[in-house]
């Protein structure tokens, strides 16, 4: 059962689980705060442990807040537009040819039909960083599947506005973020590798960190780095 806990302005959900100990999570972009708690620990036991850890929640909260957006994509000449977590400025052609984007030293090209308006650019541009996860995703299941010893069935890429990813442990399928194109390469790995943990272990539990701790020892400074880089204008539905 969903209950929350409110300290002044910082709403707190809770989430009983059959777990040994009480975990907290701050969620990007907004600073989501939870709790996950066994599920025979009582409410004042769990609200002591927030109150005990406010101060980090709200500097959380803070650093998620002040993160830089990016502004709304107009998809003009001379917009700036991440690829792997590398910065480019668009130009767009209009050419009697199919859609299609290139990179060019430090421009990304888009050649658009002539009368393209901004959906249809939108369309195209989504679809490219769309298929650049696509493409990137299996040599990095190849190297992490063997290691963390889970074989993926199926993975999807799409445009998710509450996470990274996401996995169905039990049909061994993980979705990824169209938007993990913009961010460095590292981020993306990182991501698969905390999904293919997922499929062994559901929860954030210590037997999921210690996993994950043992595979990719440097997880955290990849996390940092997923969240402190640009995120889209628009704000992500909690």
């Amino acid at each position: 059962m969903l209950k929350r806990i409110r300290l002044g302005d910082v709403a707190i959900h809770v989430i009983r689980k059959d777990i040994k100990n009480v975990h907290l999570s701050v969620y990007p972009p907004m600073g989501r705060v939870r709790i996950s708690a066994p599920t025979g620990l009582s409410m004042d036991t769990i609200r002591l442990f927030a109150i005990s850890k406010l101060g980090w929640i709200k500097r959380q909260q803070k650093k998620f807040r002040e993160q830089e957006r990016e502004t709304r994509r107009e998809l003009l000449d001379r917009e700036s537009h991440f690829v792997w977590g590398r910065r480019y400025l668009l130009k767009v052609v209009e050419a009697d040819a199919a859609p299609r984007i290139e990179l060019s030293h430090n421009r990304m090209i888009l050649y658009v039909r002539p009368g393209s308006g901004s959906n249809k650019k939108g369309e195209i541009v989504e679809r490219w960083y769309r298929e650049q996860v696509r493409l990137a995703v299996p040599a990095l299941l190849a190297k992490w599947e063997p290691v963390i010893g889970i074989r993926v069935e199926r993975f999807f890429v799409q445009r998710m506005k509450t996470k990274w990813g996401s996995c169905n442990n039990r049909a061994r399928r993980i979705r990824l973020n169209t938007d993990l194109a913009k961010k460095p390469i590292e981020c993306l790995e990182y991501v698969v590798v905390h999904e293919l943990v997922h499929i062994l272990e559901p929860t954030h539990s210590e037997r999921f960190h210690g996993i994950l701790e043992r595979a990719l020892p440097n997880w955290r400074i990849y996390k940092d780095e997923l969240n402190r880089l640009p995120i889209r204008h628009e704000e992500w539905d909690l």
